[in-house]
């Protein structure tokens, strides 16, 4: 397993996502796939999960086996369930609806729609399971208009991001077309951003409130 360039990876797609999905194509070109061969990067994911489930013990004071608890369902739950829906779901609905007429015989791999969910992931988690938590309690817990502001805006940026980064993934396969429309989410971003303002609806709470009341 390559480490050294899986970590690459997470550096790059968070300053250079475009340069992650050239080695993509590099891979197509050579290899004749656009799915990883290597569990590098998924391992080194793993890795981060656990750290920031640490972080979240220290957060929320979790006993050894609340942490226990917590880290299964963010790796097995979170992490595997979720990623395998998402690439089902995107493998289904790119090859069904976003493959030029004259690609249809070629398909988008599901593997490929994996590896993108997970590369839009990865910024998430660090995002919102290990930047934000330095601010929780000090700030974004709080019954303060200011900190809904800052804590939703973690949010938005977060899922923008993760937008941003499945866009330039499907826009990289050249047998796709219309994947600009992955991009109108955003400005729906937006709205649901002004909403939870207006409404006083803090997400970052409502999050800790679910993983207390629910998984913990």
């Amino acid at each position: 397993m390559d480490f050294e360039f899986a970590f690459w990876q997470t550096i790059n797609l968070f300053i250079s996502p475009q340069k992650v999905y050239r080695n993509f194509q590099y891979r197509k070109q050579s290899k004749s796939q656009f799915a990883r061969d290597d569990p590098a990067f998924l391992v080194l994911l793993g890795v981060w999960i656990c750290i920031t489930s640490i972080a979240f013990k220290f957060v929320l004071d979790l006993h050894f086996v609340g942490f226990v608890k917590f880290l299964l369902y963010t790796l097995f739950v979170d992490c595997i369930a979720v990623s395998v829906v998402v690439a089902s779901v995107s493998w289904f609905v790119l090859n069904r609806y976003f493959r030029k007429p004259q690609c249809l015989n070629e398909d988008v791999e599901w593997g490929y729609t994996f590896d993108v969910h997970l590369n839009a992931y990865f910024p998430s988690l660090i995002l919102l399971h290990l930047v934000q938590l330095f601010f929780y309690h000090i700030f974004i817990s709080q019954d303060w208009f200011l900190s809904r502001v800052f804590g939703n805006l973690l949010w938005v940026i977060s899922i923008g991001y993760y937008v941003y980064i499945t866009f330039l993934g499907y826009s990289s396969v050249p047998i796709l077309q219309n994947v600009k429309v992955i991009l109108y989410f955003l400005p729906v971003l937006i709205l649901l951003y002004l909403l939870s303002l207006a409404i006083g609806f803090n997400v970052t709470v409502a999050l800790m409130n679910f993983y207390v009341n629910r998984v913990i």
